[in-house]
C-alpha cells in the first residue's frame, strides 16, 4: 500500500535542478489536491447547510416540527461531528487518505440523500447525527494532509482557496434552493425541500468516487510522483519542522504531547469563540426571512454576503502568507465582525441589517483559514502530534454548534437581540485570546533565540535542552528542530 520513503541523498544537491523539481511538484500537487478539497468542501457545507434552506422550503411545516426541533435538528449533526474526529485523525497516519477520506464522503453522501425520507422529528434527528458523525474526518483530515505537503508559507494561502470553498457552497446553496423552489416543488409529489437533499446527497457520491482517482496520499507515499518528486516532497516538510512525516512514532505519545501543550488550548479557545459567533451563518436564510421578501428572493440574497465572505478569506489567507503574519490577519477581520454584530443589535432596517451580514460573515470566515495556518505553525510536529491537535481543535471548536444555535430563539425575531450581544461578547473573547497567543509566542522565539545564541558553532540545538524548541516533542527516530525555527507570530 505504501512507497518506502526515499533516503536524503536522492534530494539533488543542485540548487537550480531542486527549484525546477520543487516548483513541477508543487504544480502538480496544487492541481490534484486544491480541486478536489474545493469540490469536496463545496459539498461538506452543501449537505450540512441544507437544512437552513430547507426550512424556508417549508420542512418544519411538512414534518411538523414544534418550538425548538429545529435547532436541535441543527445542533445534533455537531453532536455527532464531535464524536470521531480524534480517532480519525490518528487512524488518518496510518491508513491512506486517498482511499478513506472519499470513503467517508460517499457514505455522507448518502445520509444526506437519505433525510429526503425524513417523516417527523425523530426520523430527521437520526438523519442529522448520522450525517455530521461521517462528516467528522473530511475537515481535520483534509488540514492534516495540506500540512503533509505545504510548508507554513505556503500554508494559509492554500487553506483559504479551500475554504473558500466552503463560503461559495453557502452562496451557491441558496441559489440552489431557490432553483429547487422555482423548478421541483412538487414534482413527482415530493416537496421541493426533499428534491434539495436528493440532489445534493447524489453530487456528493459522485464527486467521491471520482476523488478516489486524483487525490494524493502522503508525501512518501504517492505512487504516480517521480522518485525525485517524492524526495523533495519529504524534505521541503522536514526542513521547516526537523522531521520528516514519515518518521513514525507512537500515537498515544502524540495524543499526550498534543493534549498537554497550552499552545493548543489557546487556539482552541481562540476557534471556539470565532465559531460560536460564527454560528449565525446557520441561520442567514432565517435573517433575511425578516425582510419579508419570496421564498425564492429571500434564497437569492443569502448568496452575496458568502461571496464577499469568500474573497476577503482568499486575500486574507494570501497576505498572511506573504507578510508572514498570522496575529494581525487574525484579530483585524474579527474587530469588522465586532461592528457588524454591534450594528445586527441595533437596527431592523433592511439596508444596514444586510450591510451587517457582510461585514460579519466576512470577518468570522475571514480569519477561519489563518488560525488554522498558525496551529499548523505553531504545532510541526511531530506528525501524530500534528493530527492530534488539528483534530482536538476543530472538535473544541465545533462544541459551539451545539449550544449556540439556541441563542437564535424564535420568541426574539426579528432583531434577535439576545444572540448578537453573545456573539460580539464571543467575538471579543476570540480577539483576547489571540493576543494571550501572540505574546505567548514571542516569549517562546526569546527563549529560542537564547538557545541558539548559546549553541553557536553546533550543527544542531540540543533538543534535550530545557528551552529547546519542541516542549519535549522529541520521539525516537526525530531530528531536533532546525536551529532557524521560529514560531509565526
Amino acid at each position: 500500500m505504501a512507497v518506502v520513503p526515499l533516503p536524503i541523498a536522492a534530494v539533488p544537491t543542485d540548487a537550480a535542478e531542486y527549484a525546477a523539481i520543487e516548483k513541477s511538484l508543487l504544480r502538480k500537487i496544487d492541481w490534484s489536491l486544491m480541486p478536489v478539497f474545493i469540490s469536496m468542501f463545496v459539498l461538506n457545507y452543501l449537505d450540512r447547510n441544507a437544512l437552513p434552506n430547507a426550512r424556508v422550503q417549508g420542512i418544519e411545516k411538512d414534518l411538523g416540527l414544534e418550538g425548538n426541533q429545529f435547532n436541535i435538528c441543527i445542533s445534533v449533526l455537531f453532536a455527532g461531528y464531535l464524536a470521531l474526529q480524534i480517532p480519525s485523525n490518528l487512524l488518518l497516519t496510518r491508513v491512506r487518505p486517498s482511499r478513506y477520506l472519499p470513503a467517508c464522503m460517499a457514505l455522507w453522501g448518502i445520509v444526506s440523500g437519505c433525510t429526503a425520507l425524513a417523516t417527523g422529528f425523530q426520523s430527521l434527528v437520526v438523519c442529522r447525527f448520522f450525517l455530521g458523525f461521517l462528516e467528522a474526518p473530511f475537515f481535520p483530515g483534509a488540514m492534516f494532509l495540506l500540512t503533509s505537503w505545504y510548508t507554513p508559507r505556503e500554508l494559509a494561502t492554500r487553506t483559504g482557496i479551500m475554504y473558500a470553498g466552503s463560503l461559495l457552497s453557502n452562496a451557491f446553496g441558496g441559489l440552489v434552493g431557490a432553483g429547487i423552489q422555482y423548478g421541483l416543488a412538487d414534482v413527482r409529489g415530493l416537496h421541493s425541500w426533499q428534491w434539495l437533499f436528493i440532489i445534493e446527497g447524489s453530487a456528493t457520491v459522485a464527486v467521491s468516487v471520482a476523488s478516489l482517482f486524483i487525490l494524493p496520499d502522503f508525501p512518501s507515499t504517492t505512487t504516480w510522483l517521480s522518485d525525485q518528486e517524492r524526495a523533495v516532497a519529504v524534505h521541503r516538510i522536514s526542513m521547516t519542522s526537523g522531521t520528516a512525516d514519515e518518521e513514525r512514532g507512537s500515537l498515544l505519545l502524540g495524543f499526550k504531547l498534543a493534549l498537554f501543550d497550552y499552545k493548543v488550548w489557546l487556539l482552541a479557545a481562540i476557534t471556539i469563540l470565532r465559531n460560536s459567533a460564527e454560528a449565525l451563518s446557520a441561520f442567514v436564510p432565517t435573517l433575511v426571512a425578516t425582510f419579508h421578501f419570496s421564498k425564492v428572493n429571500t434564497l437569492l440574497m443569502t448568496s452575496p454576503p458568502y461571496v464577499f465572505a469568500a474573497i476577503v478569506s482568499v486575500a486574507l489567507s494570501i497576505s498572511s502568507d506573504k507578510l508572514g503574519d498570522r496575529y494581525f490577519h487574525t484579530v483585524a477581520p474579527l474587530s469588522v465582525s465586532l461592528i457588524g454584530f454591534i450594528v445586527a443589535a441595533t437596527t431592523t432596517t433592511l439596508a444596514p441589517r444586510y450591510l451587517s451580514l457582510f461585514l460579519i460573515l466576512g470577518g468570522t470566515y475571514g480569519c477561519f483559514d489563518v488560525t488554522y495556518a498558525w496551529l499548523s505553525s505553531t504545532i510541526p510536529r511531530p506528525m501524530e502530534k500534528r493530527s492530534v491537535a488539528f483534530a482536538l481543535v476543530n472538535t473544541i471548536s465545533n462544541v459551539a454548534q451545539v449550544y449556540s444555535p439556541y441563542l437564535y430563539d424564535k420568541k426574539d425575531s426579528p432583531r434577535y437581540l439576545t444572540a448578537m450581544i453573545a456573539d460580539a461578547c464571543f467575538v471579543v473573547g476570540a480577539i483576547s485570546m489571540a493576543t494571550v497567543l501572540y505574546f505567548a509566542l514571542r516569549w517562546e522565539n526569546r527563549k529560542l533565540d537564547a538557545a541558539e545564541a548559546r549553541c553557536q558553532g553546533h550543527e544542531e540545538v540540543n533538543a534535550n535542552d530545557e528551552d529547546g524548541p519542541l516542549d519535549g516533542a522529541r520521539i525516537a527516530g526525530t531530528a531536533p528542530l532546525d536551529p532557524s525555527f521560529r514560531y509565526m507570530l
